[in-house]
């Protein structure tokens, strides 16, 4: 999530200070801090009278007056410090790094540094021993990653994205959390002192309206405290290093707590077993790899159908949720491994095969993964669920659904999926009621249930010069498998193979909060000509969660049966269909 929240790791910082901001309105009143009520902070000190701040203010300044201007990875191993020596020799990597009308340095750190995975590495290097260092800017509000072989010591790949923001180091989860729980209207909103081990999502990012950190301007993130049936979000400014507001989300009836004893993650057997190395999958006239990443989901690859290849690669690379039209606040999540990764909702099961029954018949298999916040189902944590389906007669399914509860009874939840086809002659269709229209360059479009629909079934297809393809089939609550409906924003970009545009790990690439087609894959949308070409599909669904009674979606409760308390989750699965059309 991006607030990002890391569940491991201290760092010891100087407590029991007070902060101290004007919180008064433009008014010059108070905000209410009862639940319920919102507030935005109007102050713009940067607070560098408290321990906090002071300390890590010195430390930028210090970052800035070295030679390269950077703020090193701290604490890392030999590999991870000699992988950062070699990206910072590098050019291309080291661009963006002043002003443009003075030679004065812009601020930039690096937040990640780790083994890349399988699918990152080219070929020529898969024998190397290769890191992945992502780099962030503040001032551009940009992510440089860097692939460092560390046997030939060389970079082999440098990559940019703007508007961008890795998932944050652990130190500054921490700042966060002591900003957040040492602020007196934090307290006061509370009714307590929340101590550090009381804030959820701290390293999750968000946004919020009115402030720099609408729209992800700035690095923000999202300490958040329960109370009862309610959700205090305290939101940090970490580009800023300040609080900027609180915002209060009803989360339901408050679920039981369970044992903090209790083992319900195999994290090293995942990380070993799914994360390090691909897994290959021959089943039926279906063969494919999958591997669970560093934060985008589980990915499959190299996807065949009686030995053709129809997908390259499958992924949800973000998942966005936002709990208001208006206010813009929420979280945008990455979801991947358990260790060595910076997602915030992680992979707590092995993935799973079975196989799919209609009318006592299999007609097909289907591959699932879930990724769970440690203490769910209690308020403010997330399980979501990614499940690939098969066909025997060549359908492919790509869905996920969010099983509740989260931060909120008033939640949008938008997962952002991205398929790569291996067609080099591929063109875009799409059904107008009559015929179908070619799309000659990259564009967007939200698909509504009044969109007309070919066959009574098909919005889009993909086809290629020999006209076979695949026809692209919405969820609109067909699929039997209680889906309302996609409501998706669908993009189509072009596949640059010299360029990072998503097919290894990327970094979270939209807001959270945004209700617009802005959801992040308008970033690789450039106005090329892509008829006939190799293309890239977005598919960016919404589902509005509910808790109302009898009609709970995105939703977890809990129930009584035989004495303990169990979990009872209404998803919300959503994706497309995709349907092979013969020449």
């Amino acid at each position: 999530m991006n607030f990002s929240l890391k569940l491991f790791g201290r760092l010891s910082w100087l407590l029991g200070i007070t902060l101290f901001l004007s919180c008064g309105s433009e008014n010059g009143t108070s905000p209410s801090q009862t639940p319920g009520s919102e507030a935005i902070l109007q102050s713009d000190s940067l607070q560098l009278d408290n321990p906090i701040t002071k300390q890590l203010w010195n430390k930028i300044d210090s970052a800035l007056n070295t030679s390269h201007h950077v703020m090193l990875l701290q604490p890392c191993n030999p590999d991870q410090m000699e992988a950062q020596t070699i990206a910072l020799q590098h050019p291309e990597f080291m661009a963006n790094g002043s002003d443009s009308l003075s030679p004065k340095p812009l601020r930039r750190e690096i937040f990640n540094v780790y083994q890349a995975r399988p699918q990152e590495i080219p070929q020529a290097f898969q024998q190397g021993k290769v890191y992945k260092v992502e780099l962030y800017n503040y001032a551009l509000n940009l992510t440089q990653t860097a692939l460092v072989d560390l046997v030939s010591k060389q970079v082999i790949q440098v990559n940019t994205l703007k508007g961008s923001q890795p998932d944050i180091p652990l130190y500054l989860k921490d700042v966060a959390i002591q900003l957040a729980i040492h602020h007196p209207d934090v307290i006061k909103a509370l009714g307590f002192q929340p101590g550090q081990e009381d804030a959820l999502m701290a390293n999750t990012k968000t946004a919020l309206n009115h402030t720099k950190c609408e729209r992800s301007m700035h690095l923000c993130v999202a300490p958040t405290f329960t109370k009862g049936d309610k959700a205090l979000w305290a939101i940090v400014d970490l580009t800023d290093l300040r609080l900027v507001g609180i915002r209060w989300t009803n989360t339901g009836p408050e679920q039981p707590t369970r044992a903090v004893t209790e083992k319900r993650l195999k994290f090293e057997k995942i990380s070993e077993c799914y994360c390090k190395q691909m897994t290959h999958v021959q089943k039926g006239d279906w063969d494919f790899n999958y591997i669970i990443t560093t934060s985008d989901g589980l990915r499959i690859s190299e996807v065949k159908y009686k030995g053709e290849t129809v997908i390259n690669s499958a992924k949800v690379v973000d998942w966005h949720v936002s709990y208001s039209n208006t206010e813009g606040f929420g979280y945008s999540d990455a979801v991947g491994c358990p260790e060595f990764s910076q997602a915030a909702v992680v992979a707590v099961t092995e993935p799973r095969i079975s196989s799919i029954e209609e009318n006592n018949q299999t007609i097909g298999f289907a591959l699932e993964q879930n990724f769970s916040s440690e203490q769910w189902p209690l308020p403010c944590n997330y399980n979501y669920l990614q499940r690939y389906e098969f066909y025997t007669d060549g359908r492919f399914r790509s869905a996920a659904a969010s099983l509740g509860r989260g931060c909120g009874n008033n939640g949008t939840y938008r997962p952002v999926m991205r398929f790569s086809f291996p067609n080099t002659d591929y063109s875009f269709h799409e059904w107008n009621g009559n015929a179908w229209d070619v799309w000659k360059k990259e564009q967007w479009k939200l698909l509504t249930p009044q969109s007309p629909n070919y066959s009574n079934q098909y919005q889009y297809l993909l086809q290629s010069k020999s006209q076979k393809g695949l026809y692209i089939e919405s969820g609109k609550g067909q699929f039997h498998d209680g889906g309302r409906g996609d409501n998706p924003y669908v993009y189509i970009t072009k596949m640059h193979p010299d360029l990072d545009e998503g097919e290894n790990d990327l970094v979270t690439i939209g807001p959270c909060c945004n209700t617009d087609y802005q959801q992040g894959p308008e970033k690789f949308i450039n106005d090329e000509e892509i008829e006939n070409g190799s293309l890239v599909l977005w598919y960016v669904c919404q589902m509005k969660n509910d808790d109302t009674p009898g009609k709970e979606y995105c939703w977890s409760a809990s129930y009584l049966e035989h004495g303990v308390y169990k979990t009872r989750v209404y998803p919300c699965l959503a994706g497309p269909m995709f349907i092979p059309k013969k020449p």
